[in-house]
């Protein structure tokens, strides 16, 4: 080993140190860092050049930001990132440019196997106080305030895909929210615009005929609507409909109407809007409708018929069969109960008393699953072996729980009724996908189980967030929040972004897709029961991804069911995003429930019908919950 040569070394005298001062003259200095500077070899020279650079790189924060939205994450998705951020095809098609969560605009696009959250649930709910106690901190004066929640967990640190940390932080902020709200008064006004042009005081809105629709000839989107446009402000249109209920609707007509959709829709409606708005007139309508249906009540068991002649005073079964629908003779008892406690007059409450009396004791239940129909003349139920909670038998278990809530929590049959229920379903009916693992609620029949789930079971979500909410088991709330993420799943693994009426389940191994769907069953009717359960879902955690889900629903039913001359259609197709195949029908529960649910989800305002004063009856129309006096 040879010595060091004396190049190797660089000494550097300091003041004090060896000759010279801290008062020797700049010129010096210069000329002496100069002389020591030509003693290194080039070598030495290079390596501190770039030593030099690299620091001078770092002390400028403007530039490491730039290279770190370079190298982190997608462009688009990333909140630092220095390309400008491109709005969603449907926001600029259907209505003006509106803010959208920046983590949803790529995710939201994909379609296949779903992003599962629900099991990283607790995980984020430990992170969501530290992620908002930061965001207050740094927030600059006059700043727009955020709520800040964590997206799902994405690649461990060091993989800077569009699913790391960086990217999980949405920001909704409280203009976002208002936009979305003035988007939900927005659709509505476009629907009343169809039916106010087209069909006026009639049924049914047939927006691509310009038409419309008769099934009872009451009005029905007109009185579906009331409640809607009171709580989303609309008082124009409002003010419009109730000089038309005030002027032109009359009960006394020759006509069959159906018991069970006249009591939701009709008395519902009317009853709501009167404790909305204090106006008697709706009260007094109320009244006359609900005298006209009682006669459906005169059967040999008292369990009602289906149809009633509302001008005759006379009822009968459906033409075909002796037989009433569970859910339908089951789904009158809170717009009955509360005609009684507003008008003092007993019966309408004995009557429908007597029916859950009745059920309540009857053989043929499955862990407390009720068959979809039972018999007007004998009491019993038909056509047992089936246990779905879809079509037929669906509000039997929502208004098991309602009408417990609606009486103050004291009548304890109905609940018993309703934990069997539920216990009944977790042990028969619930079942895992493959390949995601997504819980769902399919059917029996004889014994067999199918993997079918009906749109309408995802009223169950929120009816169990309402439950929990209630006090009753906290199991309840985790199921809750495991069926609504299947239920946002039937939505955006369609092409179109919404769900068919009906799904089937995949449970072998080796499935690449969690849902499918038959052709007969790819109709979407615009219904409400998935953004129903978003709406409880989100008042009761605060999680803000139940509002992003329902925004993106909302876009997707403006980009797929909006009629252009005014109205929405439902489709026959939501595999097909290039010809949906449009029915020209648009229910009344889209103004009803649909849009109400959106509006009041996108509500920042917890007393805007709050859920401790009010309950909602199966078509939306919230009644009041009774004095505990």
């Amino acid at each position: 080993m040879h010595p060091p040569s004396r190049q190797d070394y660089i000494s550097i005298n300091f003041a004090g140190q060896g000759s010279g001062s801290y008062n020797n003259s700049k010129q010096w200095r210069r000329q002496s860092c100069w002389r020591k500077w030509k003693q290194l070899s080039r070598l030495q020279r290079s390596l501190i050049l770039i030593l030099l650079f690299i620091c001078g790189i770092a002390s400028y924060p403007a530039v490491t930001e730039q290279l770190r939205g370079l190298t982190d994450g997608d462009p688009e998705t990333d909140s630092n990132s220095v390309f400008p951020h491109v709005l969603p095809e449907a926001v600029k098609q259907d209505q003006p440019p509106l803010p959208e969560p920046t983590s949803q605009r790529k995710l939201s696009n994909r379609r296949g196997p779903p992003v599962l959250q629900n099991r990283l649930q607790k995980k984020e709910n430990a992170s969501n106080t530290v992620v908002e106690d930061k965001a207050s901190d740094n927030k600059k004066e006059g700043e727009e305030e955020e709520v800040i929640r964590r997206g799902p967990e994405g690649p461990k640190d060091g993989e800077n895909k569009e699913g790391s940390p960086a990217n999980q932080k949405v920001q909704l902020s409280i203009q976002s929210v208002a936009n979305w709200r003035e988007a939900v008064q927005e659709a509505f006004r476009h629907a009343w615009k169809g039916y106010k042009d087209f069909a006026w005081g009639h049924d049914e809105l047939r927006p691509l005929s310009k038409s419309y629709s008769e099934w009872f000839g009451l009005g029905l989107t007109l009185i579906d609507s009331l409640d809607t446009m009171w709580i989303l402000g609309l008082k124009e249109e409002f003010e419009e409909a109730k000089t038309w209920v005030a002027t032109e609707l009359t009960f006394n007509k020759n006509v069959d109407v159906n018991l069970f959709e006249s009591t939701i829709r009709i008395l519902g409606g009317l009853l709501s809007t009167y404790h909305l708005t204090g106006d008697t007139l709706f009260l007094d309508k109320a009244k006359d409708i609900g005298s006209r249906l009682m006669p459906a009540f005169n059967t040999p068991s008292k369990i009602p018929y289906s149809d009633v002649n509302i001008g005759k005073g006379t009822a009968h079964p459906p033409r075909w069969t002796s037989d009433s629908t569970v859910a339908e003779v089951t789904s009158i008892q809170l717009e009955f109960r509360e005609l009684s406690r507003l008008t003092q007059e007993p019966q309408y409450q004995a009557a429908v008393a007597e029916v859950m009396k009745q059920v309540h004791k009857l053989n043929g239940k499955l862990d407390g699953l009720v068959p979809m129909f039972i018999n007007t003349n004998n009491g019993q139920f038909t056509h047992q072996g089936i246990y779905t909670l879809g079509a037929r038998a669906d509000s039997y278990y929502e208004y098991l729980l309602k009408q417990w809530i609606q009486g103050g929590k004291k009548e304890n049959e109905l609940l018993e009724d309703y934990l069997q229920a539920i216990e009944g379903v977790k042990n028969n009916l619930l079942q895992k996908s493959s390949p995601n693992g997504l819980t769902f609620v399919g059917e029996v029949s004889h014994g067999q189980f199918s993997p079918k789930m009906d749109h309408l079971v995802c009223f169950l979500p929120g009816t169990l967030a309402l439950g929990a909410y209630n006090g009753l088991p906290a199991d309840h709330m985790d199921l809750a929040k495991q069926l609504m993420e299947t239920c946002y799943q039937m939505y955006i693994q369609m092409e179109t972004g919404l769900s068919p009426e009906i799904v089937h389940f995949n449970m072998h191994q080796g499935s690449t897709r969690d849902i499918e769907v038959k052709l007969a069953d790819r109709h979407n009717l615009l219904r409400p029961e998935t953004v129903e359960s978003l709406f409880y879902l989100y008042r009761f955690t605060k999680d803000q991804k139940y509002r992003e889900w329902g925004w993106k629903i909302l876009q997707n039913f403006n980009k797929y069911t909006k009629v252009s001359s005014g109205g929405y259609t439902s489709i026959n197709n939501v595999r097909d995003p290039d010809y949906p195949s449009p029915r020209d029908k648009m229910e009344s529960f889209f103004l009803g429930e649909t849009l109400k649910y959106l509006y009041l989800l996108f509500s920042d305002d917890p007393n805007l019908i709050s859920l401790d004063q009010y309950v909602f009856n199966t078509e939306a129309h919230p009644l009041p919950i009774w004095p505990s006096n």
